[in-house]
């Protein structure tokens, strides 16, 4: 039986994490290796982190200072000895079978296989189910089909893997060296870097509780034009366009470039907006740029007037 190691990480997440590590001890699969990491809180979670694990097996790093999501995962990477990796936040839920249905589905897969992903529930505050994430993103229009296999394109053009249900091969994390620490935040980065050597499988069931509050770090990403994550998704978008190596990848890459060009606009980040109309012109990445910057100079002016 191959080992699975479950990264599990805690930031202020005191009112949620006895849900989330007694979801992992009921799993039905048997070989988990549990590493939980606490990165500077500032609640009960570090109280209720060793009040809930009791006398159960797991190793347990507990940081002095907030490090940040993508270093904090890296030091519990370095403590892995599974086969296979969750990173999974101590907000989130695991169904019983979701360990055991992610080791199926890659183990019945091909050596080019390194990423399974599943479709999930989205609970609040009070863990109700508010939606689920495949019909969340049919019914936004987001995506008409979930795709598997070669995804690289399909993950630059737009967001459709639910991040807590990926289960990822070890070999995948030794190639790329974890995450990388210079960015605010660590999926899209994954996605493309690891999509573009790796083929991606997909389970039609839902295997995990994702909690959506408004606190947490998906829903500030575009809240703050200073706060990180709109400057990471363009250091992103660089890689990418270094990975690029066809037409059908360059024009992938120019939807999302354009989509969070309108985002800076949006929120009014007018040098990033700058920068990402220098790499769309880049990289055979060219456009209409006589209107891309009239619409650019449309938009700030009607805001300065508002």
């Amino acid at each position: 039986m191959s080992k699975v190691s479950v990264i599990a990480i805690s930031y202020n997440h005191a009112p949620f994490i006895k849900e989330a590590l007694e979801s992992v001890f009921a799993q039905t699969y048997e070989d988990i290796e549990l590493i939980i990491l606490d990165d500077g809180s500032t609640d009960d979670s570090r109280e209720l982190i060793k009040d809930t694990l009791g006398e159960r097996e797991a190793s347990l790093l507990l940081s002095e200072e907030n490090l940040g999501y993508t270093k904090t995962f890296n030091k519990g990477l370095g403590l892995v000895t599974g086969d296979y990796i969750i990173d999974f936040a101590l907000d989130d839920i695991m169904k019983p079978s979701f360990v055991e249905e992610s080791v199926k589905a890659l183990e019945a897969r091909g050596e080019e296989f390194g990423v399974s992903f599943a479709n999930a529930e989205y609970i609040d505050r009070e863990s109700k189910v508010t939606a689920i994430h495949t019909e969340w993103l049919k019914k936004q229009g987001i995506i008409d089909w979930i795709p598997e296999g070669d995804i690289f394109q399909m993950v630059l053009k737009r967001y459709f893997i639910c991040t807590p249900t990926m289960m990822i091969k070890r070999s995948v994390f030794d190639r790329i060296g974890g995450y990388d620490q210079e960015l605010a935040y660590e999926d899209f980065d994954f996605w493309v870097r690891t999509s573009r050597y790796w083929q991606y499988c997909y389970i039609d069931k839902v295997l995990v509780q994702k909690r959506k509050l408004e606190t947490s770090m998906s829903a500030q990403r575009y809240r703050h034009k200073t706060n990180g994550q709109m400057r990471s998704v363009y250091k992103v978008c660089e890689k990418a366009a270094s990975l690029c190596d066809s037409r059908a990848d360059y024009k992938a890459l120019r939807v999302r470039l354009n989509y969070e060009f309108r985002q800076c606009l949006r929120h009014r980040a007018w040098d990033l907006a700058h920068e990402y109309q220098s790499l769309l012109k880049s990289n055979r990445l060219s456009f209409d740029l006589a209107t891309q910057w009239v619409g650019w100079f449309g938009w700030r002016l009607r805001l300065r007037l508002k």
